[in-house]
């Protein structure tokens, strides 16, 4: 759905202030990064998931579970790869979330809300947000409904009020560096917002 709204989010990105060849590379990679992460669904619960050896007649599995409602803070100094570099393994792993979308670059969010809509993604699976972090951030961090908060940023002030808000209901934070937030697809990402669950289960009962 993306990639058939591609010189639509070539010409937002043109009137943000980037080149057509910065535009156009940026829309690719933000459509083969869904690709990737899609190839992802159906793989990552055998590479992270595990037997595990116990010293008993019991069998002991370790399993991922979605964290939950994950928040998402998008990194403002890019209007979609960023958004969807860190949005995607979140929906992968089988949470939900809220994206922040970049404050000064929010216009490729608001046509990707667009394309989330017309696709077969569930309603409330993505919920994606416009406005000011100094406003929103707090009630990302603090919100007792979220499970866990992703934020791609380097304002140290700003990551200590995350950390402090977040630690009234054990919540996960992540941070991510503005390079590390639009890096190539790692699998590992999709890991961080899985919890692991281990079961045990006994043998020849």
């Amino acid at each position: 759905m993306l990639e058939g709204r591609r010189e639509q989010c070539v010409s937002e990105l043109r009137v943000l202030g980037t080149t057509q060849r910065q535009a156009t590379t940026e829309v690719d990679a933000a459509i083969d990064m869904l690709v990737h992460y899609a190839g992802w669904s159906d793989k990552f619960q055998q590479v992270f998931s595990s037997v595990n050896p116990v010293n008993s007649s019991h069998f002991n599995f370790s399993m991922c579970e979605p964290t939950g409602v994950v928040s998402v803070i998008a990194p403002q100094d890019n209007g979609l790869i960023g958004l969807v570099a860190n949005l995607a393994p979140v929906i992968v792993g089988g949470n939900t979330s809220v994206v922040l979308a970049s404050e000064s670059l929010p216009r490729c969010a608001i046509t990707f809300a667009e394309v989330l809509h017309s696709s077969d993604v569930p309603a409330g699976v993505i919920n994606v947000l416009t406005g000011l972090q100094d406003e929103l951030v707090g009630h990302f961090a603090s919100h007792m409904d979220v499970n866990a908060v992703i934020y791609c940023g380097d304002v140290q002030s700003r990551i200590k009020s995350i950390q402090e808000e977040a630690a009234r209901n054990v919540k996960r934070v992540i941070i991510r560096s503005t390079s590390q937030a639009r890096q190539n697809p790692d699998p590992y990402f999709i890991l961080d917002t899985q919890e692991i669950k281990t079961t045990w289960h006994p043998v020849g009962c």
